[in-house]
């Protein structure tokens, strides 16, 4: 049984800061590229941001040079590092996990999805 299990949402203040964490199991993580999207109420999903099984990142314009993801294969765990938060960063957050890179910045680019953490900026 494959799960991604997201931590560490919740409430932060504009321009604070905020970890998120996504501990996978049931895959080999060190196969799989790791991706974060997030979707407000009534929107759709959106990337935010995916890293590469070698490392290799990438991000949506929204985020970049605000947001950093990272990965620790040892743990099996990956990291979204979130800020200057904005108002507009407030949605539910995904992890997600997907064996082809081909398409991480799509959501039909991945295998498996975490339940998705709130995180909510207050402005």
């Amino acid at each position: 049984q494959v799960q991604l299990v997201e931590s560490g949402g919740g409430l932060v203040q504009a321009g604070g800061s905020l970890r998120l964490s996504c501990a996978t199991s049931g895959l080999t993580f060190s196969t799989y590229a790791m991706g974060w999207f997030r979707q407000a109420p009534g929107k759709e999903r959106l990337f935010v941001a995916a890293i590469s099984r070698g490392g290799s990142t990438w991000y949506a314009n929204s985020v970049k040079g605000r947001f950093t993801i990272s990965r620790d294969n040892a743990k099996n765990t990956v990291f979204l590092q979130m800020n200057s938060v904005k108002s507009e960063d407030t949605a539910v957050y995904y992890c997600a996990a997907a064996i082809s890179t081909l398409r991480l910045m799509s959501t039909t680019g991945y295998d498996y999805w975490g339940q998705g953490t709130q995180v909510t900026v207050s402005s």
